[in-house]
């Protein structure tokens, strides 16, 4: 058996480091004031532990451009340097101060305050310079020391002169670089990055963060103002949040954070990707999906997590045990929140719905865990009266109507109330209660819960489901003999050119349509999903199956079949035929303009 350390060829690894250590190069300015901000907050810590007794004094860091030079110089009133420091964290890849200073004063430096781990941030300078320089001088004084490299593994390292402790960090911005040089777009990734970390950081003498952001602070230290202000912090055009859930765990995890419920105008304005990850206060990234769950993603907010593993990048997450710790305990927090606002404000609750709704069932399709929740304060609202149930009051409400098919219960539902109108009618009449399920998750919601709840079935109102459903209760007596049955039957077969058409003639109550026409739920539903799913898309260019319902005791009948004009009795037949297929939005091209002809004959 051999064993041996595994040698590294630093001429061979540095222009590696130099160029894929991280995938975006702006990200340089993130790391090397995240080290700026460490180093300060080293001091702190000595200044309160009694290592460090002078003035802590100005602790701002500096971001300072020059674009004569064509530098760009970090500049922090830190811990800083020695010269035998500046060789033992420069010149040793992947040494990392904060690690070591953490272990030193373990129990007395606060770990959530140090932001590095893998001490490989510094290097990251080079991915945009020719050449770097670092000035520094230790707190415990003596001579201020400067180190250069010009991204070879050659350096130098020799005394300097340097009025203040800390560090300058002065980057000579290479020419595939020389973008960074314009001060809009340093101040535009200073935001970014920086926009919430603790330590005050200027650029252009103007401060670029707010040190103390809402969500570092107790949920009792903060007001509503406070928390609507925040928003407004994040998100400068958006309209008032609805309501806000304020994360604040220390144990068997950390993670702080406030997640928004913003307001939703329509099913189109939905935007995904704006809560933001922060570690420390350090801004890591926007994309979140794993940590918070899939539906979550509509929230808006924060969320700030040491706990979070990361790449050395800091951009993409790893698998850890703790991640789905954080996920479990979002989700709870999350379904708590909405449980505890419909009991103790059901009105306030059902008012808000209309942007709350969309969420929940995107959450009750996608997690379990949430779906048991939800069951309690999920809600319909009633199409005819905008009543609100739950589930369960839907169903006692609706008990007497239901008819036994195969023991489910029936849920009639409409996806636009308007053109649904008529079946939303004969339905009510029947005792059943209709409600709206108009949402661009709705269909897919639909089909999922008819799978996760028991013995329930939706069924949209104007479906021949729907039809039978309602009219199984009438005895469907024609006012018509038989001989006018199958006249009617015969001029609306001759008028149906659509070949998936089929007729039939009932009884139905005289003040109800002449012409219903319904389609298979089933089959509507799969042309609904092919509509918004490509992999679907031969669902769509099946042909329609419609079956259209001649109401045989409707008033109009008695004057269509007396008509002795053939040619006008056929246009009034055809009329109605094209009226009904109006009503579902079936009628299209060629076929509506000639409807649209025929009905201005028929009325000259």
């Amino acid at each position: 058996m051999q064993s041996g350390q595994i040698r590294v060829q630093t001429e061979n690894i540095f222009p590696i480091i130099k160029k894929f250590l991280y995938s975006d190069h702006e990200i340089f300015i993130r790391e090397l004031i995240s080290n700026a901000v460490d180093a300060t907050n080293k001091l702190k810590t000595l200044a309160s532990i009694g290592e460090y007794n002078e003035e802590v004094g100005n602790i701002d860091i500096e971001l300072l451009l020059d674009t004569e030079k064509k530098t760009i110089t970090i500049r922090d009133r830190g811990i800083g340097m020695t010269s035998e420091e500046v060789d033992k964290y420069l010149n040793q890849v992947a040494f990392s101060s904060a690690e070591e200073f953490l272990t030193k004063y373990k129990g007395q430096a606060d770990s959530a305050n140090v932001i590095g781990h893998f001490g490989l941030g510094f290097y990251s300078s080079f991915m945009v310079s020719s050449k770097v320089d670092v000035i520094t001088k230790s707190y415990k004084g003596g001579s201020a020391s400067i180190w250069s490299c010009d991204g070879s593994p050659e350096f130098t390292l020799s005394e300097t002169e340097k009025e203040e402790r800390g560090t300058d960090i002065v980057m000579h911005i290479n020419e595939e670089s020389e973008d960074f040089l314009d001060a809009s777009r340093l101040k535009g990734i200073l935001k970014k990055f920086c926009a919430f970390l603790p330590i005050p950081i200027k650029f252009e003498e103007e401060q670029i963060n707010n040190t103390h952001p809402a969500w570092t602070k107790k949920p009792s230290e903060l007001t509503t103002e406070d928390y609507q202000s925040f928003y407004k912090e994040l998100y400068p055009f958006a309209e008032t949040p609805l309501f806000w859930i304020h994360l604040n765990v220390d144990y068997p995890f950390t993670l702080t954070g406030i997640l928004y419920f913003p307001t939703i105008k329509n099913n189109y304005e939905i935007q995904k990707d704006k809560i933001n990850l922060y570690s420390n206060q350090v801004f890591v990234t926007d994309e979140v999906k794993g940590i918070v769950p899939e539906f979550m993603m509509l929230l808006h907010g924060v969320i700030d997590s040491p706990d979070i593993p990361l790449n050395v990048s800091r951009s993409y997450l790893q698998g850890d045990p703790n991640v789905k710790k954080i996920n479990a305990h979002i989700t709870k927090k999350v379904a708590d929140k909405l449980d505890e606002l419909f009991k103790n404000d059901r009105s306030e609750f059902e008012t808000k719905w209309e942007h709350i709704g969309l969420f929940v069932k995107y959450g009750m399709m996608t997690d379990d865990k949430f779906l048991d929740k939800a069951n309690h304060f999920f809600i319909v609202q009633d199409a005819v009266t905008k009543s609100f149930y739950t589930f369960e009051e839907y169903k006692k409400e609706t008990e007497a109507s239901q008819v036994n098919q195969e023991k489910k219960h029936v849920i009639l539902y409409t996806t636009d109330a308007v053109k649904q109108n008529a079946y939303i009618h004969a339905a009510t009449e029947k005792g059943y209660k209709v409600i709206e399920m108009e949402t661009l998750v709705d269909n897919a919601f639909i089909n999922n819960m008819e799978i996760k709840w028991e013995n329930v079935t939706f069924t949209r109102v104007d479906s021949e489901i729907a039809d039978n459903l309602i009219d199984k209760s009438e005895t469907n007596h024609l006012i018509i003999n038989k001989e006018e049955e199958t006249k009617l039957t015969e001029l609306f077969t001759a008028q149906a050119t659509n070949p998936g058409v089929k007729i039939e003639c009932k009884g139905l109550s005289a003040d109800a349509q002449p012409v219903i026409v319904t389609r298979p739920e089933m089959m509507r539903r799969m042309k609904d999903m092919a509509s918004v799913n490509p992999t679907m898309s031969w669902y769509a260019n099946m042909p329609d199956e419609i079956m259209m319902t001649v109401n045989g005791n409707h008033p109009i009948y008695q004057q269509i079949l007396k008509e002795s004009n053939e040619e006008k009795q056929q246009n009034l037949v055809k009329n109605l035929a094209d009226l009904a297929m109006l009503s579902q939005g079936l009628l299209i091209g060629e076929d509506l303009t000639a409807f649209i002809k025929r009905s201005v004959t028929l009325m000259s």
